[in-house]
Parts: structure tokens; sequence; C-alpha cells
């Protein structure tokens, strides 16, 4: 016969209900859903954050682009807004997309009008002010149209870069929208020399004044300027090579005088060092060091002083990467319920930690703020500024 203590077997049998309870917990803790991981991180704020200005009959439109000049006053870029048909959807809300989708996926412009296309709001979602006297520059495009819009952290006076991606040309404007200052690239004249670009996406630039354009789709390549704008360097080439691209998406500048740009149809990055003296005539030179595979269809990236953030879609998600190419973070976002995203296309961030995206397919800006009791350090900051 064999005897045993039935307080210690309860014992036992507790303790091994705990260790099943603990596996899984960490069983469910890596296979969060989107709600579950993101909402950790960030609150979605609901989707009429944004003061609504359009007239009726008309919504957002595909928001391509945005920029956080200060808590102020914050840079939207659309494709123009989209006309609500009639009858109007009953699923239809205050965006495109919740009338259905893929119908009203606004990517390829169904509905579409070139209106109001540059908007600027603060951070509590009023509306500051409205460019439509610029909307002259977009109508008759056939095609997506406007892509970033950006201001160079080191320009006392805050000139408003708009990157059109279809119209092969960037519009440099004062900051009170009053000027047109400088175009670069030729309306509607695609090239690939000195003096046009072809389907441009993006601009980054560097405290002395020089900037690089992604140029981009058709050109798959980056072009340095110089204060003057004059010509001054290119570098990039088109391929499948793990240093060719497929397209120039967006890029971003790093500690250590690095380089980031985001390929979005090889579905990798790629990663330069610059070698001049920042003094020298030849600077900046950059040196292609590798490539980061594998990485999903990316869209938009911010660089901090310790680790960068990108976006991706299919699915739509928040990836965060060491600078060895270590992955630390990933934020998938819904794609379900009245906070859906069907992609986050360009984001930037505030100095209290509010993100502000746009979804260029779905046709809404959006904020997302920090959760209570989250450490600074977890969330996404401000873009690196090169020394």
């Amino acid at each position: 016969m064999i005897f045993f203590d039935k307080e210690e077997f309860k014992m036992n049998r507790y303790h091994l209900f705990q260790q099943l309870i603990f596996i899984a917990l960490c069983q469910f803790s890596n296979h969060l859903k989107a709600d579950d991981i993101s909402q950790s991180l960030y609150i979605f704020n609901e989707e009429t954050w944004i003061e609504p200005f359009a007239e009726s009959g008309f919504t957002w439109g595909g928001n391509s682009g945005v920029h956080v000049e200060s808590e102020d006053r914050i840079f939207f870029l659309q494709r123009g807004e989209t006309k609500i048909p009639e009858p109007t959807p009953e699923s239809y809300t205050n965006f495109p997309a919740s009338m259905g989708i893929p119908e009203w996926n606004v990517l390829r412009g169904r509905g579409r009008v070139w209106q109001n296309c540059i908007y600027i709001s603060n951070s509590q979602g009023e509306i500051i002010d409205i460019w439509n006297q610029w909307d002259y520059l977009f109508q008759g495009t056939n095609g997506p149209g406007p892509h970033r819009i950006r201001i160079s952290p080191y320009d006392v006076d805050k000139k408003v870069w708009v990157v059109d991606e279809t119209g092969h040309i960037i519009y440099v404007f004062s900051n009170d929208g009053k000027e047109l200052l400088l175009t670069i690239g030729e309306k509607n004249i695609p090239g690939n020399d000195r003096y046009h670009l072809n389907l441009p996406q993006d601009v980054a630039f560097l405290p002395n004044g020089k900037y690089i354009i992604a140029d981009g789709i058709g050109n798959k390549r980056m072009i340095i300027r110089n204060e003057d704008h004059s010509y001054h360097s290119e570098f990039g080439e088109g391929g499948s090579e793990s240093h060719q691209y497929g397209s120039v998406h967006s890029l971003a500048f790093g500690p250590d005088e690095m380089l980031y740009v985001v390929d979005r149809i090889n579905k990798d990055m790629k990663i330069y060092q610059q070698i001049a003296e920042v003094n020298s005539l030849s600077y900046p030179n950059y040196k292609y060091i590798e490539s980061w595979s594998d990485l999903g269809l990316i869209l938009d990236l911010i660089v901090n002083d310790d680790s960068l953030w990108i976006t991706e879609t299919s699915p739509p998600r928040l990836k965060q990467y060491s600078f060895e190419g270590n992955l630390l973070q990933a934020i998938e976002l819904p794609t379900s319920g009245s906070n859906f995203w069907i992609e986050m296309h360009s984001i930037s961030v505030d100095k209290s930690g509010n993100l502000y995206a746009t979804d260029n397919q779905a046709g809404r800006p959006r904020k997302l703020s920090p959760a209570m009791n989250i450490k600074p350090e977890r969330l996404i900051k401000t873009p690196y500024q090169v020394k």
C-alpha cells in the first residue's frame, strides 16, 4: 500500500496549476492581438479626433503626409478630397473607407476632387489653416499626387517642402503659406539628369543647408543638393541586388553620420555611412554598408538617438529596431472596428509623445496618444537631429 500526505498533494497540485497558468500567459503574450499590443503603448483616439472641415457632400481624401512643427502647428497633406456618393451609404461615418472596402479604398483616387490638399491643425484637432490657394498646383493630376510634407529642423524660417510624386516636382513654401519660394524639377516632365526628377518620394535635411532628395520610384537614386539648391552629387541605382533599389520611398539620418533609406519595392532598408570631412567640398559622401532584408512593405521611418522605427503595411504595423538590425518591438495595428487601419503611410511625433499618422488608403488623419504609465523610452520620439 502506498501512503501520501494529502496536504502535500494539494500543495503540489496548486503549484502545478500555477505553472500551467504561467506558461499559458507567456504563450498568450507572444500572440497578442493587434489592439492588445498597440494599446499597451498608445491610445487610439476617436476617429473624430480632428475637426472635419470638408464642405457638405465631401470627405477626406487619401492622407499621404504629416509633419509636426509644434503642438500648435501640425501640417497634413492629402491627395484631394473624396466626393460622397448619393445616397450616402448607411455605414459612412466621416472617412471614405467607412463606406466599405475595397470599394472605398481611395488609394486609386475614387471620387477624388483636388481641393484642400494642405491643411494645418493643432494637437487638439482644431483646424488652424487651409492652404487651398495652392490646390491649383495639383488639379488635373492623373496619378497619386503629393506624397510627403517636410520642414527642416535646422531652418529658422521653417519653410514647408511638399514632394509631388506625380508632378515630378518639389514645392517649397513660406511657413505662412503666402509664397511659393522655390520649385525643384519641372512640373509633369520626368527626367534623369541634374535638373529633373522622376516620381520623387521624400527629402531629408543636413544642418549646413544641404539636403537629399529621394528620387524615388522612377530614377531610384538619391540626389544631394547644396544650400543654394545647386546639384552636388548622387548615388543609388535600380536593381534587385542588396545594394540596389526597387524604389527609394523614404530616408532619414541617424547617429554616427548614418543614413537609412527605405526601399518599399525590394522590402528592405539600405544603410550608408557618411565618410567625407564635414567641411570638405565632397561632403556629404555616402558609402553603402548593408541592407536589412525581409522587412515587409515599408512606408516611412523615424530614427531616434538609440533606435529606429518603421511603418509597414499588409498587415499595418509599427516596428522598432536597434541599430544592429535586431527587432525590439512590433506593434500591430487594428484591421477591424472603428479604429481600423489599412496603412500608416507617414508618421510624425510631438514633444509630448503623441504620434500623428496618415492613412493614405482609408483616407483619414490619425492621432495616437501615449497610454498611461508607459515609460517614455518605449515610445517613438522626435527624430534624431544631425550634430
